[in-house]
């Protein structure tokens, strides 16, 4: 009888261990095996995540990014994201971005929900097509260094290097280098291609840099 006992006790045991590795492996393994990796973490200041088809995961210093990862930022956070092989993504608070598709050969395609954005390659790198989509404009990336997102009071694009084609509204606007646009709202076009202040410029970066 205490050898059945024993017996009884050791399979609940076994069972227990098994469950709780699956626990563990399903914990550990948000993410859908087999998406096309992006990019990763760079740098991180405050709290960021990344959601994948429901799958939630707190973001740290060199976390994997893939395709389809939907990244947000907390309050007073800033994220730097390297993605592919030359192109770095800054995020600056409360910033919502989707990777919707992202190869370094052929180029990709981002949706800004909100926030800031500074997006940064270098300029003699080739020049892969990339569109960064808002529910204020299209962006079709043919610059180097360029930030997008709040600022003074409007969604505003700002071009440091390189050019940018920017739609929205029915309009077409191209940003060369120093020059910036204002979008006042969703579905308005954007405004005559502008030089910024040094003020202004100082604030949009300062919003997605650490």
């Amino acid at each position: 009888m205490p050898q059945l006992l024993k017996q009884r006790q050791g399979g609940r045991l076994g069972w227990r261990v098994l469950i709780a590795s699956v626990a563990l492996l399903i914990f550990q393994a948000p993410h859908v095996t087999g998406a096309e990796t992006a990019g990763q973490v760079e740098e991180i200041k405050g709290e960021a995540s990344a959601d994948a088809n429901g799958a939630r995961r707190s973001l740290d210093r060199a976390s994997p990014l893939y395709v389809g990862d939907s990244v947000t930022t907390g309050p007073a956070a800033r994220l730097t994201m390297h993605l592919g092989k030359d192109t770095t993504v800054r995020l600056g608070e409360q910033a919502h971005l989707v990777i919707d598709q992202f190869l370094s050969a052929t180029g990709g395609e981002i949706s800004l929900q909100s926030g800031p954005i500074l997006f940064d390659r270098p300029g003699d790198g080739p020049r892969i097509p990339m569109q960064i989509r808002s529910s204020y404009a299209l962006i079709a990336v043919r610059g180097t260094r360029f930030f997008a997102g709040p600022s003074n009071g409007v969604f505003g694009i700002f071009v440091e290097h390189g050019a940018v084609d920017v739609s929205g509204g029915g309009g077409t606007v191209t940003l060369q280098a120093g020059q910036g646009t204002n979008i006042v709202s969703p579905g308005s076009a954007p405004t005559t291609p502008v030089l910024w202040g040094k003020e202004r410029i100082s604030a949009a970066f300062a919003s997605v840099q650490q």
